[in-house]
């Protein structure tokens, strides 16, 4: 091959990709146009909103724990079953406390099986009284008439207060018997309510979120066995920075956040928590939630605070394309559809602001016609 045969080769495919790249024109020139509405990207004032992230937490809760030491014998609930208030949750073993009671109610009835004898002896004791007391009354008038000696006399008198002293002695008896019945009844109503400890009762009804504890295992007091969380009552408590905290009050309006249902809550701050953490300089605003059935403790969200006003450029959220994670928008411009990248800010309602990539007055596609492209052909239409 010659030398002039190579420099034809290169000119040959030049010539050939010269001649169609007019045909790509006309093809794209020959599409029809897509019939587009558009909204101006146009400066907007909007409420300054700070955002802070935090936990739905139950508003009322507790943890169940013993309040004696025994071995757990029964569960009668798992993690997620609803209790009533006053159902049986655990069952202790209580065979020594069953000794105990035993023990204090025989000794209740052997003192109660003594009242009668003890009031048998008062009467015995104030029979002879009163026999004493005649006896005395007669001795007394025969002496005043001579007619008994000092030594029959002084004889009447100390068998009076013999009589006298065994009556008081009975009825001391019979008092200190009281008492001691008394004191075995507040011993059976101990030994009675520690036996019902053996017995862990729900306080409310509500929702058992965890367990802690299997037969057979030892509980102790103050161990958590259970917990359980009142239903249908949650608050969401967001942590809030310190140079924040100023625009932030208990009444204010609130919008809440929760990703996992993908809900947004209009609620309010209900209290905050005056102390600061001290690892992450942030103070804990509690946020009352409305009743849902799709809203659980610990479920994390976001808490969004209106602090000001501010001016911003905003476009409609429905005019962003989301592309992993690019966003970007479709200006119409000279009949043509153009692909811009924006970074995208925040969101009120149906409202998007726009941090870079698009200037006020600008025209962006909306709503976007399914299937249109970068480069299509549009047409405005109002």
């Amino acid at each position: 091959m010659t030398r002039g045969h190579l420099f034809l080769i290169p000119a040959a495919i030049w010539l050939a990709g010269c001649s169609e790249a007019p045909k790509e024109k006309t093809t794209v020139a020959s599409q029809p146009a897509v019939p587009v509405s558009t909204a101006t990207a146009a400066i907007e004032t909007w409420p300054a909103i700070y955002e802070a992230t935090g936990t739905v937490r139950a508003r009322t809760s507790a943890v169940i724990a013993a309040k004696l030491m025994g071995y757990v014998r029964e569960v009668k609930v798992q993690a997620g079953d609803r209790v009533r208030e006053g159902q049986l949750l655990v069952i202790l073993d209580a065979r020594d406390l069953d000794v105990s009671s035993r023990r204090a109610e025989a000794a209740r009835e052997e003192v109660r099986t003594a009242v009668p004898e003890a009031d048998g002896a008062v009467a015995a004791a104030k029979a002879n009284l009163d026999l004493a007391q005649v006896t005395f009354g007669r001795m007394r008038d025969l002496f005043q008439e001579k007619s008994i000696s000092n030594q029959e006399f002084d004889e009447a008198s100390a068998r009076l207060k013999a009589a006298q002293a065994a009556y008081d002695m009975a009825q001391a008896r019979r008092v200190q018997l009281n008492a001691t019945l008394a004191r075995v009844d507040q011993e059976v109503r101990s030994t009675e309510v520690t036996r019902s400890y053996a017995e862990v009762l729900a306080p409310f009804a509500g929702i058992v979120v965890s367990k802690g504890v299997e037969p057979g295992s030892l509980a102790v007091p103050g161990a958590p066995l259970l917990t359980i969380e009142r239903e249908g009552a949650y608050r969401f408590e967001a942590s809030v920075e310190e140079d924040h905290l100023a625009s932030v009050r208990v009444g204010q309006p609130v919008s809440v956040t929760l990703d996992t249902i993908d809900r947004t809550f209009d609620a309010r701050v209900s209290e905050i928590v005056p102390a600061v953490d001290a690892a992450s300089r942030t103070y804990i605003v509690k946020i009352d939630l409305p009743t849902l059935p799709a809203v659980r403790s610990g479920v994390f969200g976001r808490a969004a605070f209106q602090t000001a006003s501010r001016s911003l450029l905003a476009i409609p959220a429905g005019a962003v394309l989301d592309r992993g994670q690019l966003q970007s928008v479709l200006v119409a411009d000279s009949g043509v559809a153009h692909t811009r990248l924006i970074t995208a800010g925040q969101r009120l309602k149906d409202r998007v602001e726009v941090l870079s990539g698009l200037s006020a007055g600008e025209s962006v596609i909306f709503p976007v016609p399914q299937g249109l492209a970068d480069g299509a052909r549009v047409e405005v239409r109002p």
